[in-house]
């Protein structure tokens, strides 16, 4: 007798082959869909790039006419104030411009523009660092080679002497950065110091103009470090102008020990 309650087995398995065939599929039409909005996302990024050029030219021009704006903003940035030895910012008070432009093609590049006032310690008005990217993933790397006047070659000159705890971490100038393209040791700080003036202070340079350090931008920015800190390390910077606090804690007890051996 057959049990009416019992249906017969259906071949529910497709073949393996048919399998791999439609998934292959299926990521073929996605990878068709991203390519697509990444265009359309390109599209809209090159338009908003025209637009706003002739504002940051103009935002230029306003800042031309603040005294030490630029060296103002990179002090006060918790990056890029580690970055400037004593004979650089001297150099830097001559910078009255900076500019960052992508590429028309934006995927394929930018450059870093930096415009200098006739100064003391090399010929050239403008150095410039560019960046461009190759379809096969690859970065080239080319800047200005500084013209420095007789004597006058911080990249290349005499260690700055620490002074207690300020600039702990400094070790090389500013302008080292800009012959530091080929050196594959040195490619993740250029990439820093890039993405930092490109994300980072390009923008909104008034932030760190008026040393706006309880904005919550750069921590956003600069979400790799920990939150706690994070917040140690702004406490401490609001002490003194290049983000480092020159004065130790156990400088006090001083006065005990005179009064114990009077």
């Amino acid at each position: 007798m057959t049990d009416k309650g019992k249906k017969p087995k259906v071949e529910e398995d497709q073949p393996s082959d048919q399998l791999d065939s439609d998934l292959l599929e299926a990521i073929e039409k996605l990878q068709d869909v991203n390519e697509e909005a990444s265009d359309k996302v390109l599209e809209v990024e090159q338009k908003y790039n025209e637009v706003r050029r002739p504002v940051y030219n103009k935002r230029n021009e306003v800042i031309q006419t603040i005294p030490d704006f630029w060296l103002t903003a990179i002090l006060s940035h918790p990056i890029l104030c580690e970055l400037l030895t004593n004979e650089d910012q001297k150099a830097f008070k001559y910078l009255h411009s900076l500019d960052v432009e992508d590429f028309k093609d934006i995927k394929s590049g930018y450059s870093i523009t930096f415009l200098f006032k006739p100064n003391p310690y090399f010929e050239d008005n403008k150095l410039v660092k560019v960046f461009r990217y190759s379809d096969d993933g690859q970065t080239c790397v080319s800047s200005t080679s500084i013209h420095w006047k007789d004597g006058m070659d911080l990249a290349n000159g005499t260690v700055e002497e620490k002074q207690g705890n300020k600039r702990l971490f400094i070790q090389e100038s500013f302008f080292k950065w800009f012959n530091d393209n080929a050196k594959e040791s040195s490619e993740a700080i250029q990439d820093e110091v890039a993405d930092v003036i490109k994300e980072d202070l390009w923008p909104n340079p008034l932030k760190y103009f008026n040393n706006d350090e309880d904005s919550d931008d750069y921590e956003d920015y600069n979400s790799n470090d920990d939150d706690d800190d994070d917040d140690d390390d702004d406490d401490d910077d609001k002490t003194v102008g290049n983000g480092f606090d020159g004065v130790e804690d156990n400088e006090e007890p001083d006065d005990e020990e005179e009064d114990d051996g009077s």
